[in-house]
């Protein structure tokens, strides 16, 4: 079941915000970051992306305590990185992403890489003279 978090009130009404708004934000800014291929998810997540549901949060976990955010990214990183230098960019990334966002403070975003990618990414062709 996904949670909400409500933020300050405001003098109109409430702001809340989905933990699946969190992890959405969190699996896009690390999908930003050079040698990342992909996140993992659980089973269940990967059933029901193969039933036709797009699952945008897969491979991440959030926790919201009060206004205060701890995310875990379940990674796949390309052959060849620097796996420490790519994990370290991805927390810096999803960092400034979801506390620009959302306005919440973030604790910690850790990262769990769980496979590497072996396929080589196709080359551009090169330009005839």
């Amino acid at each position: 079941m996904t949670e909400n978090t409500q933020l300050d009130e405001l003098e109109y009404g409430n702001v809340n915000i989905s933990d699946d708004v969190i992890g959405i934000i969190s699996s896009i800014a690390a999908a930003e970051i050079t040698g990342i291929s992909g996140l993992s998810g659980k089973i269940t997540e990967d059933l029901v992306e193969m039933l036709g549901k797009k699952n945008f949060s897969k491979g991440v976990k959030v926790e919201i305590k009060e206004d205060k955010v701890e995310i875990d990214l379940n990674l796949i990183v390309d052959y060849g990185v620097k796996i420490p230098d790519v994990s370290w960019k991805v927390q810096e990334n999803v960092k400034t992403a979801v506390e620009s966002m959302t306005g919440l403070k973030v604790l910690a975003v850790n990262v769990h890489v769980n496979g590497i990618n072996l396929k080589k990414k196709e080359e551009a062709p090169a330009k005839a003279e």
